[in-house]
């Protein structure tokens, strides 16, 4: 496994909890009915947490292999 992995697999994980929170709590705006209380809105918010987990997580792999790659040249 790759340094920054994990954090991709947790952060896309968080993400589509976030992209089923914006569902439930756009649906009853769409539909008519009543508005979810709001911590489910702060649900939501998780799409953008993941997101930032996830690019941490390709940042970390990229500078991972980055270094790798220094050390090979070098050597």
């Amino acid at each position: 496994m790759a340094a920054g992995d994990l954090l991709v697999r947790i952060g896309a994980i968080v993400f589509l909890v976030g992209a089923v929170g914006t569902l439930a709590t756009v649906a009853p705006l769409l539909l008519g009915t009543h508005t979810l209380p709001t911590p489910a809105y702060f649900v939501s918010m998780l799409m953008g947490v993941g997101l930032a987990i996830a690019l941490c997580g390709l940042l970390r792999s990229a500078l991972a292999q980055r270094q790798s790659t220094r050390e090979h040249v070098r050597s």
